[in-house]
């Protein structure tokens, strides 16, 4: 929304308040109308904010750390750590007793990172004694389950997530994730990331839905659909996309690093999945990023905030900050003389709550009262804040019933849905013949003769599988790795051992690896469960996650070490990874008997492996971003420009390891060509049935993901040299046949011209369609666009 408009709103609404305040007075002189819970709720908004100073409702943009968390950081980080500090935080100067006063006068309107119901419930309490009685809006970061939870539901990784390829399993992880918030008293989830991964260097990958901006979109929607339901209210939570924009791009590949990208690339990749969290999903915050493009901080960019997502697609929610990044416009961009400057700057562009702490208030009340910054913005963020609170039904009901939150919180039905997407991500990379492993007696039969498997590796037997984002989580609730194995492993036969060679990489010893050696030497089948470690309780052994970013794609530590020189023993390895990051080891891949990539899987990725290992369940997951050879290969993306390859490296390939979209099954699925319901697009609103028909050749039912790629054969500008624009999996029986129907729409077809609308040129497109974005595994036919389009945003 414009200055213009948010002034006009703001006069206009001035002038409702002060009607509705008599309206109020003259119909119930005791109880007010916004405490009214039959009232609509735009009235109830009008009514309270007739009854706010400013200072009231500049207390509702702001947000705080929840008091657990206060003396927690406390105890384990000092005063002159907070600035770089983006996970723990406190206040200097202020106990937690003194926000437990702001909160009593109704000085805080939100908090973050409260993780009990009952500590929700007694800041609700303490909110309940201010003079207005608002409600607070607590936000956490439940970006795969309400992870930070001791008991929660953990769910695979989002980019565990995407290897699904699965929309609808994404939905119903949310729905259940938004039930277990509720439960504790969590009303608004931090998540969907829905940057584009650029550079799987970025130590958030992990966080990330992948490389595409279509599956990311796709992705991202499911997740706000999931979590806020078609108009949210008592029973949902609000989601929040993030981060805008592009820090998925840094210049080196750190968080928080400049982005230097074109105004193009952010309208081609990084923007796509933001104007359809808005525009199909209604999402209701926004999240700005740490760092800054084209020398623009994020948290002061009016272009983004206001220009793109609000004026031209029509954003209706509030944008709030990361971590502390208001103050960092002057601590760290330095282009802002003060933190009171960086508040002018950041809630003139746009933003409506600041994350987290003190003095904003105080900044935002001055500039106003000074005439620097307009009130109407100030009422433009408190309104949608306010309305928040009232769709979301916490006037009538802040509290949690401790007995129904008991009742919730890892619900049978959200463990079933966690294992499935474990199930469906886990991509099978390689595969020599090895996998499925052979059942050596049926299930339940008195076993005659054993056959010998060694486990070990770093994430073997841990929670490393529950990925970041995550708090330790009772044991009963996680099947790790070995665990699993070792279960499904004696149900059909062999003898299932572990060792531990250190479950943290960076701190392998090498007496454990020689221990590990000599053990392997006794078995028949060595599964090595390697990868990287993004525990946020444990930051000092991080090798990836969060402001842990990668200088390399290999393996950390010594996990070479401990592979080669048991693949020395000529013995068949089978390779597990466990990582959000991409693993770039070739030369592994080469001499493994089979590799499976497991991500992330959440609490139940060791039974989902297992099931794998031993054929219950066939393999399905696609990769979502391309796996380069090496960091030198970067960038390497599959939709790249047509000019990329045209030369080679000197000491390298040019192909990646494995593509985007690649994974293999224990069977065989043979796809026919592409047909077309016709082969002209000639209007806007044209939507071309694209059918191909898909068999199972193989002995094993399975399921495989068909993907529709297009190519732009001739444009004004230039356009990646493949652009997936649908996908579906489908469920095929052994010798089964099925015919999978995907569309193509306007947008489908459409780019950005030199004034950036939106529009289809006239020309041949090429269409493709296969199991993965390789070339060899795509069929083609030709698409027609018979005249110049403008197709709606």
């Amino acid at each position: 929304m414009t200055k213009k408009k948010i002034i006009l709103r703001a006069s206009l609404l001035t002038l409702v308040l002060i009607i509705s305040a008599f309206k109020t007075a003259d119909t119930d002189p005791k109880k007010p109308l916004y405490m009214n819970a039959s009232a609509k709720v735009e009235d109830r908004v009008k009514d309270l904010m007739s009854r706010m100073t400013l200072e009231d409702k500049v207390w509702q943009m702001c947000q705080y750390v929840g008091l657990e968390h206060m003396k927690a950081a406390e105890a384990k980080i000092k005063p002159e750590e907070l600035a770089k500090n983006d996970a723990l935080g406190f206040y200097p100067g202020l106990r937690s007793d003194d926000i437990a006063k702001l909160t009593t006068e109704g000085k805080i309107g939100s908090f973050l990172h409260v993780v009990t119901p009952e500590e929700a419930n007694e800041l609700q309490k303490l909110a309940q004694q201010s003079p207005l009685k608002i409600p607070l809006l607590i936000g956490i970061d439940a970006i795969h389950g309400n992870g930070l939870y001791e008991g929660a539901t953990i769910y695979p990784s989002p980019i565990t997530q995407a290897a699904t390829w699965n929309d609808a399993l994404i939905e119903l992880s949310s729905q259940e994730t938004a039930a277990e918030m509720r439960a504790t008293g969590s009303h608004w989830s931090f998540t969907p990331n829905i940057d584009v991964l650029r550079d799987p260097r970025w130590g958030r990958t992990g966080e990330t839905f992948g490389e595409d901006p279509y599956l990311v979109g796709n992705m991202g929607i499911a997740t706000i659909k999931g979590l806020q339901s078609d108009d949210f209210g008592p029973d949902n939570v609000i989601a929040c996309a993030k981060h805008l924009i592009a820090g998925s791009q840094s210049v080196n590949g750190i968080n928080s690093s400049p982005t230097d990208v074109s105004k193009r690339t952010l309208f081609e990749m990084f923007l796509p999945p933001y104007r359809r969290a808005v525009r199909e999903a209604n999402v209701y915050s926004i999240m700005a990023a740490h760092n800054e493009v084209a020398g623009v901080p994020a948290h002061m960019d009016e272009y983004m905030m206001n220009d793109v997502m609000r004026d031209r697609w029509g954003f209706d929610g509030f944008f709030v900050s990361d971590w502390n990044d208001v103050s960092r416009i002057a601590n760290w961009h330095h282009v802002a003389r003060d933190f009171k400057e960086a508040s002018l700057f950041s809630v003139r562009a746009g933003l409506d709550m600041h994350m987290h702490g003190p003095k904003f208030d105080e900044y935002i009340v001055a500039l106003v009262k000074e005439g620097k910054l307009d009130e109407a913005r100030v009422n433009y963020a408190c309104e949608k804040i306010l309305t928040t609170k009232f769709k979301l039904g916490l006037f009538e009901n802040p509290f949690i019933d401790l007995e129904e939150q008991k009742e919730t919180a890892f619900a049978k039905a959200h463990q079933k849905t966690a294992l499935e997407q474990a199930r469906q991500a886990i991509v099978l990379q390689k595969n020599n013949g090895i996998l499925p492993l052979a059942k050596l007696v049926p299930s339940g039969a008195e076993v005659t003769k054993n056959k010998k498997i060694f486990i070990t590796g770093p994430n073997a037997n841990n929670q490393t599988i529950l990925g970041d984002w995550a708090s330790p989580q009772p044991e009963e609730n996680v099947v790790t790795m070995y665990e699993g194995i070792k279960k499904v492993g004696e149900k059909y036969g062999y003898d299932v051992t572990y060792f531990d060679s250190g479950d943290r990489s960076k701190k392998m010893k090498d007496n454990d690896i020689k221990t590990a050696v000599e053990k392997a030497t006794e078995a028949d089948i060595t599964i090595l469960v390697l990868g990287e470690n993004s525990f946020r309780h444990d930051w000092k052994n991080k090798t990836t996650g969060e402001n842990v970013d990668r200088a390399t794609l290999a393996l950390s530590g010594k996990q070479m070490k401990l592979a080669n020189q048991i693949l020395n023993l000529g013995k068949p390895v089978i390779v597990v990874y466990v990582s959000g990051s991409p693993i770039a080891e070739p030369t592994l891949e080469k001499r493994a008997k089979a590799v499976l990539n497991t991500w992330e899987p959440g609490s139940f990725g060791g039974q989902a492996t297992a099931e794998i290992i031993f054929g219950e369940v066939n393999p399905s997951g696609k990769l979502p971003v391309t796996i380069p050879r090496s960091v030198g290969q970067l960038q390497m993306v599959y939709n790249h420009k047509p000019t990329t390859y045209i030369h080679k490296y000197n000491t390298e390939k040019k192909v990646p390891l494995h593509p985007f979209g690649f994974g293999l099954s224990y069977t065989t699925f043979e796809m026919s060509a592409p047909r077309l319901s016709k082969l002209t697009f000639d209007n806007a609103s044209d939507i071309i049935t694209v059918s191909v028909d898909v068999t199972n050749k193989g002995k094993m039912d399975g399921d495989e993901v068909v993907q529709l790629y297009i190519r732009d054969k001739v444009s004004s500008f230039t356009r990646p040299v493949k652009e997936l624009k649908a996908y579906k999996r489908v469920s095929l029986k052994a010798g089964e046949t099925k015919t999978v129907e995907l569309k193509l729409t306007g947008e489908s077809l459409a780019f950005y011209d030199k004034d950036y609308n939106f529009v289809i040129e006239e020309g041949d497109f090429t269409i493709m369609t296969g199991n993965s974005s390789h070339k060899k595994s795509l069929q083609e036919t030709t698409l027609t666009a018979t005249k110049h389009l403008q197709i709606a945003e």
